[in-house]
């Protein structure tokens, strides 16, 4: 093996394994069972961003919205279809395992309750092949935003996000409900910087 060969092989086994296509076998899979059973729900998180049209590197697990008081009749559910569910830790999520990928079936989102409003709001998309709900693009990007801290602040993954997203989004909202924290506030002043949103208060 020469020295070039040597290193393109190690260079590959140092990336991660492409579980794009897994992931979005499991949404659907987990999105079929809700659908069929009739439980409210909206997916989440990079899945999500992938319905609306963002290019996104899918690598870690799909997410679900579901409300709390749906939470033991959704278990129910995924257990009969021969799905492991089980309570971590955290008291705002269920995790199941689907197809082998994680999914994560979230109670409160950003901190807030999942709530029929949040659901009503979701539209319904295709995720690779299947339609089901996914969160609307201002709560997407909203919950994205409230997920800012000191210890996580990747505006490169969510500016990957909210550039193809942007004509879709209630920025008003948006400034209202998030504007006030510190990292949701540089972010947007970065997006006008950037010119991919209007300053506050300049129409569109």
């Amino acid at each position: 093996m020469d020295h070039l060969s040597e290193h393109s092989e190690r260079s590959d086994e140092s990336l991660p394994p492409d579980r794009a296509q897994a992931i979005l076998e499991a949404a659907k899979r987990i999105g079929s069972l809700l659908k069929a059973e009739d439980h409210p729900f909206a997916v989440a998180g990079g899945v999500a961003a992938y319905a609306h049209g963002a290019t996104v590197r899918l690598q870690h697990d799909a997410d679900f919205c579901i409300r709390r008081e749906d939470a033991e009749a959704v278990t129910r559910t995924l257990r009969q279809a021969g799905l492991e569910v089980f309570l971590p830790p955290e008291d705002w999520l269920l995790k199941a395992r689907c197809l082998g990928q994680d999914v994560d079936l979230i109670l409160e989102l950003a901190k807030r309750p999942v709530t029929s409003e949040l659901l009503d709001r979701a539209e319904v998309l295709p995720v690779d092949s299947v339609r089901m709900p996914v969160l609307s693009a201002t709560d997407l990007v909203g919950s994205l935003l409230a997920a800012f801290s000191e210890h996580h602040c990747d505006f490169g993954a969510v500016l990957a996000v909210v550039r193809p997203l942007r004509e879709k989004v209630d920025w008003p909202r948006i400034r209202a409900e998030h504007g006030d924290a510190p990292m949701a506030a540089a972010f947007l002043y970065l997006l006008e910087r950037l010119q991919v949103i209007e300053p506050e208060g300049v129409q569109a």
